[in-house]
């Protein structure tokens, strides 16, 4: 299946992880870590980007930002090109380093802010890059030493991520390192990786017991956050793609996709506009919102409008294929 599209609006919360090609390390000594900080502050300063927390790990890193008005396309590729670019000339070696496609998540600030906070910082420990809490502390390669005041960097948002924890920088920089480290005993944490039904709600256990109530949520692999959250960004996206395509190519795209899938299951076109509930109409309204909204990201009150059901109908539709 073709990839989704980036949610990429300007001010937007991400978590960003990037990983070495075939998870070979994007690192190998101090030089290099030293390198990739000072290319992440530039482009940070350079496109607006906030970054509130990081950890560079040997074969991968994190990132907790708010993007700047150009996006973080812009920030990725402005300090991944010109670090990998050195990177291989250093080493001399030839070819790609990290992987084609890093991953961005859309988070909800309300909801998992601090807590990815907690999360991207307590990666050096939970990987013994670092072996104590105090070690952490003056680890130069991750925001949390910065949030201590051990190291600055003028392109990370210290304030920001303390005023979540009290208004006095003293007061607030030990809640914040109590509540660190209340987060160690709890592991990975795969929930917070990356967004989906099982993630958004915390494990497989609250989503078995959404099913049993007979309970659908909106989710979206692209978002970390609630079915209303996930929602509000949609919507949002759907804006961005009207100004980016035109509406006779959108109606081209549909088209195409409403044709071949109806042909396959044999449905008049008429029918499915019709709003027909029949059995094979539904199968077919369905393959065709999923394609069109997950595949393509034709706007959803769009979609619905062609497939002869409401918008909250189609809703209702990729929440059923997500669950």
């Amino acid at each position: 299946m073709p990839r989704q599209a980036r949610l990429d609006a300007p001010g937007t919360l991400h978590h960003i992880i990037i990983r070495g090609i075939e998870q070979r390390k994007i690192v190998d000594d101090r030089k290099d870590r030293e390198n990739f900080v000072e290319r992440v502050g530039r482009a940070a300063l350079e496109t607006g980007t906030s970054i509130y927390a990081w950890a560079l790990m040997p074969n991968h890193a994190h990132f907790l930002l708010r993007s700047g008005k150009a996006g973080i396309s812009t920030f990725m590729r402005r300090f991944l090109t010109g670090y990998a670019i050195t990177y291989n000339q250093r080493h001399r070696r030839h070819g790609h380093l990290f992987q084609n496609r890093y991953k961005s998540v859309v988070c909800d600030e309300n909801s998992y802010f601090a807590e990815l906070v907690r999360y991207i910082h307590l990666n050096p420990l939970r990987a013994s890059v670092v072996k104590t809490l105090s070690e952490l502390d003056r680890y130069r390669y991750c925001g949390h030493s910065v949030l201590m005041g051990r190291v600055k960097n003028e392109w990370q948002d210290r304030d920001y991520v303390l005023n979540w924890f009290g208004n006095k920088e003293g007061e607030a920089r030990k809640a914040y390192r109590a509540f660190l480290k209340g987060g160690i005993a709890k592991g990975r944490r795969p929930e917070l990786v990356g967004g989906g039904l099982i993630r958004s709600l915390g494990g497989w256990s609250e989503v078995k017991s959404l099913r049993r109530h007979g309970e659908g949520r909106l989710t979206d692999e692209r978002i970390l956050g609630s079915g209303d959250f996930v929602m509000k960004i949609l919507q949002g996206a759907d804006d961005k793609l009207k100004k980016q395509f035109s509406a006779d190519e959108r109606r081209e795209k549909m088209n195409k996709v409403i044709k071949k899938i109806c042909k396959k299951e044999g449905v008049n076109i008429s029918e499915l506009e019709s709003g027909s509930r029949r059995g094979r109409v539904s199968e077919a309204r369905s393959q065709i919102v999923c394609r069109l909204v997950e595949t393509y990201g034709i706007p959803l009150a769009e979609v619905a409008r062609h497939v002869g059901v409401s918008t909250s109908a189609v809703c209702k539709i990729i929440t059923r294929k997500s669950s």
